[in-house]
This record gives structure tokens, sequence and C-alpha cells, in this order.
């Protein structure tokens, strides 16, 4: 049963800057979502949260720039949390990233300094 106190949650950090079809940058913020789950399908956080697929919670904030998604990368990595930042290819254009699912509480002070993407 869900903590509604403290939910699981997946946070979406996706690139503002980029001046793409929405549905390019929905595709990008799609694919880092499930290549996090997919590298931490183990995870006790990923399969609580896969276990509720009906009332999955997403968080999608939007990041200014190319260099503040490179500083939230390597905060993430610093603290242990666990990502996966999507580079599109053959561009080599890194686009935005995705926490595999945690306790909000213990991510949600990475994203508060960002808005939710519009």
């Amino acid at each position: 049963m869900e903590n509604l106190a403290d939910p699981i949650v997946q946070y979406i950090a996706v690139r503002s800057d980029l001046k793409w079809p929405k549905g390019a940058l929905i595709a990008q913020g799609s694919h880092a979502s499930v290549a996090a789950i997919h590298l931490n399908y183990d995870d006790p956080d990923t399969k609580a949260y896969l276990q509720s697929v009906d009332s999955m919670h997403k968080i999608v904030v939007a990041i200014p720039s190319l260099t503040e998604i490179k500083e939230l990368d390597e905060t993430l990595l610093t603290n242990n949390i666990k990502f996966k930042l999507w580079t599109e290819q053959p561009e080599n254009i890194p686009t935005c990233l995705a926490t595999k699912p945690y306790s909000k509480k213990a991510v949600e002070h990475f994203f508060k300094s960002y808005k939710l993407f519009k």
C-alpha cells in the first residue's frame, strides 16, 4: 500500500531550452523514464512503483540549459541518486534525465528549484 504522506515518485527533468516539437521532448522524457526503471528493475522502490500502474506519480520539471542539466547530473551522482541521463544520438545532445522511483521526500530537494515543465 502506498504511503500518501510520502509517495514513491519518478522525477523527469527535461531541457526547456531545446526548441524541439513537443512530441520529440515527450519522447525524450519517455526514453529516460523507461531506461531508469529498466536499469533499476530489481530495486524495492521500483518494484513498489510498478505494482500500482494505475497510480504512478511522475513529476516533470524544466531544466533551463545544458549547463544546468550537467550540474544536476553531477549533484545526483555525488549524492548516490540513481538516474538515467538521456543523450539523443547520433547528435550526442543531453536532453533530459529521469530518476529511478524514490520516496518523494528522499529526492524532492534536488528538484525544488525547478519549475514544472510546460
